[in-house]
């Protein structure tokens, strides 16, 4: 029946995700994160929370895009559940915050009651933050279910023994010791302006229960950004040049499963760094860059083109289901923004490092 239905079907459904699926589309997304952020700060609470931390004191640990699913063959989490609870364990010893930014369960490919029980070990981890308040989570496109399901506070209850607010978007505000001192940092999932996912309630129901569903049962994947290197690469475009128009801000969101610190990605910081490095006639620091470029280009062959000038504003998480299962996120403690991978062989590495202070003043450059 499902080979029968599948023949049927697949044009009518490959037309349909072409027509409605995930396009990026600049002023709707602009639009979007816009109105979110001045819902979020104008009425903390309702779309999501303000919160103050001190520069040197506050803790946090950002990860997104587990799309934890039920342990088959189609669960890509499966390799990095042990990253992940080591992590976990790692940042609650520490008295980080855990933001959970969305896309954490795969309520596209499966119903939640398939996902509780593989993932009760996750969900107590999880606990562990929420017991001390230390827990903030939110939704993203795959798991729409959160914000618009009439049983969705129910289900969240029964996950974690009390009742958990799920928001859509996060600002965390903190002082630096400079002239031009405030920084805001506006959190989201990053599916805003995304036409198949962040419309009225009705698509996004019809998305969440319907479409999502069907297109799982013919096993015909959704085109997103995170598996379509073209519409991810202007994704991530699109999210720096919004956040580049904001002064003392920047946005940090997931959704496209690419790190990216800074506004640059890993092979866009190599090209700076050999650019760099030719300026100052480093033969060392050239080779080295060359030869990480020729590893990455294979798998990430976009590069923008203005990567020498991009100001520090978008930073992205990068996602919690890497093949290898490696997780890679954005820590922000002791005074500084982080990029982060978790691996079975080394634990916790930092890829990419900025001081707050240092974040601030090359804002302030900018923003002059």
């Amino acid at each position: 029946m499902r080979r029968l239905l599948r023949i049927l079907l697949l044009k009518p459904i490959l037309w349909a995700a072409a027509r409605f699926s995930s396009r990026p589309e600049r002023d709707r997304i602009f639009k979007a994160l816009s109105l979110l952020q001045e819902s979020v700060e104008k009425e903390p609470g309702k779309k999501g929370l303000v919160i103050p931390f001190a520069a040197t004191a506050g803790k946090f640990i950002i990860f997104s895009d587990h799309h934890k699913g039920r342990r088959n063959g189609a669960d890509d989490f499966t390799a990095a559940e042990s990253n992940y609870l080591a992590a976990l364990g790692y940042y609650h010893a520490a008295d980080y915050y855990y933001i959970n930014l969305g896309d954490s369960e795969e309520l596209w490919e499966n119903y939640l009651w398939q996902i509780k029980k593989p993932n009760q070990q996750c969900f107590e981890a999880e606990k562990k933050f929420l017991d001390h308040n230390r827990y903030i989570k939110m939704f993203g496109n795959h798991d729409l279910f959160w914000d618009n399901d009439p049983l969705a506070a129910w289900q969240l209850k029964s996950i974690y023994g009390e009742k958990v607010k799920v928001y859509e978007g996060l600002v965390l505000k903190t002082s630096i010791d400079h002239p031009d001192s405030p920084l805001t940092i506006f959190l989201t999932h990053g599916h805003q302006g995304d036409a198949s996912s962040d419309g009225n309630w009705f698509s996004k129901f019809f998305v969440a229960r319907i479409w999502a569903p069907l297109q799982a049962y013919l096993r015909i994947n959704p085109n997103t950004p995170a598996y379509n290197a073209e519409k991810k690469t202007l994704h991530n475009h699109l999210m720096y040049e919004w956040s580049a128009d904001r002064a003392n801000s920047i946005l940090i969101t997931g959704h496209t499963h690419q790190p990216v610190f800074a506004s640059l990605t890993h092979l866009e910081r190599l090209y700076k760094n050999m650019e760099l490095a030719l300026q100052a006639k480093d033969e060392k620091a050239i080779e080295a860059a060359k030869a990480g470029i020729a590893r990455y280009e294979k798998d990430f062959t976009s590069v923008a083109v203005q990567y020498m000038q991009m100001r520090p504003t978008y930073f992205n998480t990068g996602c919690c289901r890497y093949a290898d299962g490696d997780i890679t996120g954005i820590e922000i403690a002791d005074g500084a923004i982080r990029l982060v991978k978790w691996s079975a062989q080394k634990g916790r590495e930092v890829l990419e490092e900025m001081q707050l202070e240092e974040l601030v003043r090359q804002l302030c450059v900018g923003d002059r």
